[in-house]
């Protein structure tokens, strides 16, 4: 896990050293994007970052400009221990809700790991449904390198799939705003109604 040197900020390293001062040794970081959006996915990933991690620059991907983030999403995934990406699709998010589907995406982002942590660090203030033990952290995409270098990975792999979307639907102009709601696209519904990847169950959707 990352370690304490001036490569990162000491409150960006926190949690990490409060877990391995506790005796865990494989600390994963978790985190989502798109819980905000009107359509697509909810996508999360899960990463394991080495003690010698060592690219500058990581931060919640929300603060990081889109060509940022896809500069730093290979070197994380080069030097990370492992990382996993999990996806719950619009059709879950109205089954269950756009809350329970976050917390499963990220389940299946841990379980896509291919190598099992025994902590792990979720952005926000829910815990998943496993047994390994965890810890949630508010703001956590702030405050811990590890869910914060997860912010990205899982950030610009659903932008990824909203541009490859966008393909399929481009009278809503996914690409441009990858499915959040901006003015252009509650115009776009209201003009061609929802398309099969919007979520039905949210307000701008389901009401018309």
């Amino acid at each position: 896990m990352p370690d304490t040197r001036a490569n990162f900020p000491a409150d960006m390293l926190v949690f990490e050293k409060q877990a391995m001062l506790d005796g865990y040794k494989i600390i994963a970081g978790v985190d989502e994007a798109g819980r905000g959006p009107l359509a697509g996915p909810v996508v999360s990933a899960a990463v394991i970052l080495p003690e010698n991690f060592d690219i500058r620059g990581i931060n919640d991907s929300k603060k990081l400009s889109e060509k940022k983030r896809a500069a730093l999403f290979p070197k994380i995934q080069s030097q990370a221990i492992a990382f996993g990406i999990g996806i719950a699709d619009h059709g879950e998010i109205d089954r269950i809700n756009i809350l329970q589907a976050s917390l499963l995406s990220m389940k299946r982002a841990v379980d896509d790991l291919g190598l099992i942590p025994d902590y792990l660090l979720i952005d926000g203030k829910f815990t998943i449904d496993s047994n390994i033990d965890q810890r949630p952290v508010i703001k956590g995409d702030t405050l811990s390198l590890s869910i914060a270098a997860a912010s990205i990975l899982a950030k610009v792999t659903r932008d990824r799939i909203m541009t490859d979307l966008d393909l399929q639907y481009p009278e809503y102009e996914f690409k441009r705003h990858k499915g959040y709601p901006t003015k252009a696209h509650k115009q776009a519904i209201l003009a061609h109604g929802p398309c099969p990847i919007h979520r039905k169950s949210f307000k701008g959707v389901k009401d018309i």
